[in-house]
């Protein structure tokens, strides 16, 4: 892990006060719930990236109902509906934004085959999300 800036719990009650907290869900187009469990700033050199773990335990392998299709489109309405106010508010200008969604709680950075996990990247450009394919 690099100069990894933690801002998670205490940082995340405070700065998505008004559109969620740490432990409420977060309604997307297909439905489930999704948790925001942490946001985590990767200061490498010359970027900033912003990552936006979520909890959506209906992605799971053996009992989800939530398609790799349909966890992308929620992601892409995450970056638009959650992280780009976010940036906004705290005038932030990363150069990449990661969206992840996981079945489980999963260490950042740590493996854990067993657990159903999907990521998107994008760059946050005016007021819009464009997808980067890892």
């Amino acid at each position: 892990m690099t100069h990894l800036a933690r801002i998670a719990t205490a940082v995340l009650a405070l700065t998505l006060g008004t559109t969620a907290c740490a432990q409420d869900s977060v309604a997307v187009p297909s439905g489930q719930l999704v948790v925001l469990s942490e946001v985590l700033i990767d200061d490498s050199p010359g970027e900033t990236w912003l990552r936006f773990r979520f909890l959506a335990p209906q992605i799971a392998r053996e009992d989800g109902d939530i398609d790799t299709d349909t966890a992308a489109a929620d992601m892409d309405h995450l970056c638009e509906h959650l992280v780009l106010p976010y940036l906004a508010e705290y005038t932030l200008d990363p150069s990449r934004v990661v969206i992840s969604l996981s079945d489980r709680d999963v260490p950042f950075g740590a493996s854990a085959p067993e657990a159903t996990q999907y990521f998107e990247q994008y760059r946050p450009e005016n007021t819009t999300c464009i997808w980067e394919g890892f």
